[in-house]
């Protein structure tokens, strides 16, 4: 459950010109603090040795700082081509907001900008002989901090934009914000009732694009203030135009429905954080466009179908008894909980369609409805049967030989008990 506040910062954290910035920052500032502190300080003579070599130094950093810093961009803009025609253009989000990649450009960016501010404060004369000794300790310090990371980066760069690793981070976001939804399946609110009651009044979107996030604290404060319940009909992914509801309450009038309606962000596209649903229909479109004629992977596409078990084992096993928030933190903010069948349907349903044709992909399919269904109760085994039937049906339409439809066919039928 997070403030809106603390999401859009969290979305700046991620940004990759907001940690160069802040390199670029500490970089201008180490630069400059032997300068500041001169005055202050007084070294032994021992310590001036190689101290007037630090010119020559920056120079060497200043000029390979920015052929390297050109070179991992092209590197980037590759492997973000690269995650684009093999993965998905939705998975490109997450390689740019990749912490590793960040963190190594960052570093090249502010040691340049560390070396160029170092080489025009020694032409402008102002160090003085412990200043210059400084600043050599802190070239050093930064030589060390470059060659780690160019270090790491080297073998970063081997699997970056690959497509089993571009799957990994899908997989990992999706699951991450799948727990998230199991931590707080309300958002942090009360489950949505069945039956609303009457004479609510509905707070519309006025403008068209998804809903990325929903402040359920700001919600709960509003609902606390005028005493009356808040009912969110639009969850995080959904797309919704002027017209569409994003919340219903008794008694609204423009002010109170305006302050609701700043609750929701809506944007352009959709994001990870608060949408478990968009991970699995990332992974959905991986599987898919693996299938593709132009590509015919299926060993991909059955990557991705593995990836999926993991990521819903934890859902289905977590629905068994009901989806429950024991205490919810937020009163009067009703959020009606996640659909099995939507996330079912988000996956099964195109890699179904798009890999009829294929028994080996049928047969991985067939065999990972069965886990999911024997780690789910009874609503979780219907819906698992429903899709197993659903692609066979799909199979003996797109499958010419019957022994492969067979093969499909087959796993219908109950798993065997296994004796110890």
């Amino acid at each position: 459950m997070m403030g809106r506040f603390q999401w859009i910062w969290r979305r700046l954290h991620r940004s990759l010109w907001y940690r160069a910035s802040l390199y670029s920052l500490a970089g201008v500032v180490t630069a400059l603090v032997a300068w500041v502190l001169t005055p202050w300080l007084t070294l032994p003579e021992f310590f001036t040795i190689g101290a007037k070599a630090v010119d020559s130094i920056l120079d060497i950093i200043a000029s390979s700082m920015l052929a390297v810093t050109t070179f991992s961009l092209s590197a980037m803009v590759t492997a973000y081509g690269s995650a684009t025609s093999n993965v998905s253009p939705r998975a490109t989000l997450l390689l740019i907001e990749d912490r590793i990649t960040q963190n190594t450009l960052a570093t090249f960016i502010g040691a340049f900008l560390f070396s160029l501010v170092g080489i025009v404060a020694l032409a402008a004369g102002v160090y003085d002989a412990d200043g210059r000794t400084l600043l050599f300790a802190a070239t050093l310090v930064v030589i060390v901090l470059v060659v780690y990371q160019l270090i790491k980066w080297a073998g970063y760069l081997t699997r970056l934009g690959r497509v089993r690793d571009t799957i990994g981070k899908v997989e990992r976001a999706a699951s991450a914000a799948l727990q998230a939804r199991i931590d707080n399946p309300y958002l942090g609110g009360e489950a949505m009732p069945a039956n609303l009651p009457s004479g609510l009044r509905q707070v519309r979107a006025q403008q068209v694009g998804y809903v990325q996030h929903i402040d359920t604290a700001r919600l709960g404060t509003l609902a606390e203030d005028a005493e009356t319940a808040i009912y969110v009909q639009a969850l995080p992914g959904s797309f919704v135009d002027r017209d569409a509801g994003l919340a219903a309450s008794p008694g609204l009038d423009e002010t109170r429905a305006a302050s609701i309606r700043a609750a929701f962000t809506i944007g352009p596209s959709r994001h990870f954080d608060q949408d478990p649903r968009f991970g699995l229909i990332v992974m959905a479109e991986v599987a898919s466009r693996a299938l593709s004629p132009g590509i015919n992977d299926s060993g991909t596409a059955i990557d991705a179908i593995g990836c999926m078990v993991r990521v819903l084992t934890p859902w289905v096993e977590h629905a068994k008894d009901g989806i429950d928030e024991p205490e919810a933190p937020i009163r009067h903010v009703y959020v009606a909980a996640l659909s099995s069948q939507d996330l079912f349907d988000d996956f099964f349903t195109p890699v179904g369609r798009d890999g009829a044709g294929s028994v080996e992909v049928g047969i991985r399919l067939q065999k990972a409805l069965r886990a999911l269904a024997a780690a789910g109760d009874a609503p979780i085994q219907a819906l698992a049967r429903e899709h197993m039937q659903l692609l066979v049906a799909r199979c003996e339409q797109a499958m010419s030989l019957e022994a492969d439809r067979a093969r499909v066919r087959a796993l219908l039928e109950p798993e065997p008990v296994r004796h110890a």
